[in-house]
């Protein structure tokens, strides 16, 4: 019997038991399915923080105050603006572009009688560049509204929505806390920021109003602390000289001589690593628990498949009496088996993927991606449980004595 003749004789007995066929593959799909969508959100999640760095710049790097993996009572020196202009400096530090320090807190934002949550973020005009923020009506924070400590905010496009839904905010006076500041711009559509903050959901004000009439924070030197500190490096080739130009200044500055660093220098690539990490980790363990579902879906094929064989020994005995041969009946019952994982797996691969979109269009920032490497890889393991758990019943069902086989009641 040949390949054809053994895959036409397996979909004939398939489909004359469809409802059992349909639920011994069911193990199968769900396995796949479950596959399919992780591994397709991972994969998605690392392109879209991909997306977002690239949108950024490559050349983007970020200090924070501390380092990981401290120990908890290790005092942390917080970083200051002055820290930030010292890094600004062109002749200490030739391969930095710009630098944008901020300071970042969340506060109560209110128009009227509407109100809502945003992270008030105080910025310099540099941010707009080292971040690639654009607005889309009026204008960013300006040096003058630095200098004189200026009552004015730039919002992100969920504030909008949630303070004036459908009227004009440029012009307006909001409340950030109990404090009025005037509205003079609206940020373009964002989405995720740094480190998973939603950029449409900030308010910018000068970092100095931030400081003095916000936050009311200094040091002990009078100094303002801010949260993180944005630096652009000239471009992705002096991302090296620049992180050193950083360590150097920083070190000195906070009278650092044998001491290790108290800051951390976050590049682009380590944003990429951690992200990759943590969502390779989830689909692992997450995809472990669709292969136990593999598992199962295989140990029912297999059940079935001995079913098949004890409900069919007589054809058995009919076919080696005409003259089929052991690997005949071998292959036939192989073949049958791996059809049920394979059509299984092609379900599962349908379901995870529209599983998967579904679960994508529920975040604007999410997408999901099937690639046909994933694809093939879901088939192939499919079919690798249908021969691994067909082999046994197969054999079984190729011994049978025809004379035997023949007398079964």
């Amino acid at each position: 019997m040949n390949l054809l003749e053994s895959l036409r004789v397996a979909l004939r007995a398939l489909s004359a038991n469809k409802l059992r066929a349909a639920l011994t593959m069911l193990g199968i799909i769900i396995g796949v399915a479950a596959v399919i969508a992780l591994l397709s959100l991972g994969q998605g999640v690392q392109r879209t923080v991909e997306d977002q760095i690239q949108a950024i710049g490559s050349n983007l790097l970020i200090v924070l105050a501390g380092t990981f993996g401290a120990e908890e009572n290790t005092r942390i020196q917080p970083l200051t603006y002055r820290d930030a202009l010292a890094l600004a400096d062109p002749l200490d530090a030739p391969s930095i572009a710009a630098v944008a320090p901020v300071i970042q807190h969340s506060m109560t934002v209110s128009f009227g009688n509407r109100d809502g949550q945003a992270t008030i973020v105080g910025v310099t005009p540099e941010y707009a560049f080292v971040r690639n923020a654009q607005v889309v009506a009026g204008r960013f924070i300006e040096e003058e509204d630095l200098n004189t400590r200026n009552r004015v905010c730039v919002l992100g496009q969920k504030v909008v929505e949630t303070l004036f839904s459908e009227g004009d905010p440029m012009g307006q006076t909001i409340l950030l806390g109990e404090i009025p500041c005037r509205v003079v711009g609206v940020m373009e559509p964002k989405g995720a920021g740094g480190f998973g903050a939603d950029a449409d959901s900030f308010v910018y004000v000068p970092l100095t109003t931030a400081a003095t009439r916000l936050f009311g924070t200094r040091t002990a030197s009078g100094d303002f602390p801010v949260t993180i500190i944005n630096v652009a490096a000239l471009d992705q080739k002096s991302v090296d000289s620049a992180i050193e130009e950083i360590t150097c200044i920083l070190r000195e500055r906070h009278r650092l001589t044998y001491q290790e660093n108290d800051f951390t220098v976050v590049t682009q690539q380590d944003i990429i690593q951690v992200a990759g990490s943590i969502t390779s980790i989830l689909t692992i363990f997450l995809g472990a628990i669709g292969g136990i579902s593999l598992l199962v879906g295989g140990i029912g094929i297999m059940n079935i498949m001995l079913v098949s064989v004890t409900e069919r020994t007589r054809e058995i005995g009919i076919r080696k009496a005409v003259g089929a041969k052991r690997r005949d009946i071998l292959w036939q019952f192989l073949i049958e088996a791996m059809v049920l994982s394979v059509l299984g797996g092609i379900v599962g691969i349908v379901l995870g993927a529209l599983a998967a979109s579904g679960v994508a269009r529920l975040s604007s920032d999410l997408q999901a991606v099937v690639t046909p490497g994933v694809v093939l890889m879901a088939t192939g393991f499919s079919a690798a449980v249908g021969l691994f758990f067909g082999i046994y019943p197969a054999m079984r069902a190729a011994s049978l004595h025809p004379i035997e086989a023949l007398r079964y009641e």
